[in-house]
Order: C-alpha cells, then structure tokens, then sequence
C-alpha cells in the first residue's frame, strides 16, 4: 500500500511542477493546487498508514499519529484560502493585461520570427 501511495504522491508533484513551469495563470493556479494536494497526502502519510485501526492511544494496537492528521486539516482551509485568492489574482491580472500570460505579453511563434528574417 505504501509503494501505491508514494507513487500517487510522486505523480502528482510532477504533474503539479509541470503545470507550474506553463505560461499561463490558469495552468498555474491549477499546479499550486495540485502540489499543495500532493504535500497534504506526504504529511498525512506521516502519521502512519494503517486501516481499521484508532486514532487515539490504546493498549497494544497499532494507532496513527492525529498530529499530522489535524495539520494536514489546517493546510486544507490554508490551501483553499490561497486558492481562492490567486484565482482573483490571475482573473484581475487577465482583465488588466489583456491575456493570461504569466508575464503579461503574448509569447511569439516561431513561424512569425523565421518570416520577419
């Protein structure tokens, strides 16, 4: 179970760096939230992945740790706040610029250098 878990960490991290590296805001909004998702599930894996097992202390069973568990419920409220808040962000750098280009200009195609030569 862990090898999967990871594995669905890992593959949303990349996915979340690759929608970050695009040029525009849309794409990345939509890489933040999924790295931000990706980190939630790494510290909730921190705790421990166990099934059908308690939260708090008991004599001898095996429990998860709710230190990560809480920490990972605050990141959520935190995550959506900051998502919330960059989707206002792009919408208000989109109607300032004209475009959704992070840098605010519109990115050139190759064809149009190689005929302006």
């Amino acid at each position: 179970m862990e090898i999967w878990f990871s594995a669905a960490v890992g593959v949303a991290t990349a996915c979340g760096v690759f929608l970050m590296l695009r040029a525009h805001t849309f794409t990345l909004v939509i890489g933040l939230t999924l790295l931000s998702y990706a980190v939630n599930l790494f510290l909730f894996a921190s705790g421990g992945l166990t099934t059908d097992s308690a939260a708090i202390l008991g004599e001898n069973t095996i429990t998860s740790d709710p230190l990560p568990q809480a920490l990972v419920l605050t990141a959520i409220v935190i995550g959506f706040a900051m998502t919330a808040f960059a989707c206002i962000q792009a919408m208000r750098a989109r109607s300032d610029s004209g475009n959704d280009h992070v840098d605010g200009k519109e990115q050139q195609e190759s064809s149009t250098k190689t005929e302006a030569s």
